[in-house]
């Protein structure tokens, strides 16, 4: 066969396959549907019994659909699936970095009076915002009361946190600090610019700005007060850092031969936000080099480094005429590259994590 024949034979059937998968997954919300506006009926007793009021109950469940992306994703979290190489030189890009520092000039005072209340240093707060939400940039879009019903209406487990999580958010609508239509978060339920978990809102979102609420959504100092108190009350020591990176360091996160690191109790508070050492990791060397700080001294063994613009330019190229839809190649790792590149890496039998590496380009192009 010719090779421009089984190309469009390939492009045929992946389009193919994509529409079968379209249609299965629509079935399958379909489906669901039912299950959905059965627990919505059955739910609101215990909504009531908890104290949340039955005008606010019909309001939140007005307009909620079954949020598909919530179950796709489910157990599917990214500090899971990379390794922490990878996770690192993804999560704490120059981007980030850049804009980490642009952000410590703008919101310079606020951060000032910040640490000086809660005693948590700025850099980390910084670095805890820009991880979560790119400094604000991407919210996650979901509808809370949507993916949180759906979570506890149908998945496939943990739907007794969700059910609790769902309480917790409808007691922030009762008591007005949100309305149902803006209240917006991750697939996950985790909500506003710095992602707290509606059963975290009462006991630590704070009023940073003085205006008597606790916006998370819409407030930056409000968002950034929120994460300082977290953190305080979870545990942090003021004038503490989080740890450092030292040859003696009884931390070996990626075994013997990578970087090995001394940590303080306040590198556990952050993991107290998500409980991955590559989050952690993560969030404390942002913090490092928003502050001015270089990158780990030691290399990670057998880790490839991440493509530069024309190298990620040319692997979105690569993949495009492969048949990949990654749009115009433009050097940005988005979800819509990550995914292509995990569709690849499956094909050729390797683990799909998704990652732009030197080491994946020369692959690409010797496979071709």
């Amino acid at each position: 066969m010719p090779p421009a024949t089984f190309s469009r034979l390939r492009r045929f059937g992946a389009a193919l396959g994509l529409a079968l998968a379209t249609a299965l997954a629509g079935a399958s919300g379909a489906a669901a549907e039912p299950r959905l506006d059965a627990f919505v009926r059955g739910f609101k007793p215990t909504a009531l019994k908890a104290g949340v009021s039955s005008a606010t109950y019909d309001r939140a469940f007005r307009d909620v659909t079954y949020d598909a992306e919530a179950i796709e994703k489910f157990g599917k979290q990214l500090e899971f699936k990379l390794s922490i190489a990878n996770y690192i030189d993804t999560q704490v890009s120059d981007t980030r970095i850049n804009k980490g520092k642009e952000m410590l000039q703008q919101y310079g005072p606020v951060l000032a009076r910040i640490e000086k209340q809660y005693g948590v240093d700025r850099y980390s707060v910084l670095a805890v915002w820009g991880m979560e939400t790119n400094y604000g940039a991407t919210m996650g879009g979901h509808n809370v009361i949507s993916a949180i019903a759906t979570l506890a209406c149908c998945a496939h487990r943990r739907n007794d946190f969700y059910r609790r999580e769902l309480i917790a958010a409808l007691k922030i609508l009762d008591a007005g600090h949100v309305t149902p239509e803006n209240m917006i978060g991750s697939w996950a339920g985790a909500m506003g610019q710095t992602q707290f978990m509606p059963t975290n809102f009462n006991p630590y979102a704070a009023d940073g700005d003085g205006d008597g609420k606790r916006d998370i959504w819409n407030s930056v100092p409000d968002a950034l007060a929120s994460t300082a108190n977290f953190l305080r009350k979870h545990g942090w020591q003021p004038g503490q850092g989080w740890g450092r990176e030292a040859p003696g360091g009884s931390f070996k996160p990626a075994g013997p031969n990578g970087p090995t690191f001394v940590t303080t109790a306040n590198y556990r508070v952050i993991k107290r936000y998500n409980n991955a050492d590559s989050y952690a990791l993560a969030v404390a060397h942002l913090s490092d080099r928003i502050k001015g700080g270089g990158r780990f001294v030691t290399p990670w063994p057998n880790h490839s480094p991440p493509l530069d613009e024309p190298g990620r330019i040319e692997l979105q190229t690569h993949l495009a005429r492969l048949g990949y839809d990654v749009g115009q190649p433009d050097g940005k790792i988005g979800p819509a590259t990550r995914q292509a590149i995990a569709a690849w890496q499956t094909r050729q039998g390797l683990a799909p994590d998704g990652y732009a590496s030197v080491a994946l380009l020369r692959q690409i192009k010797s496979a071709r």
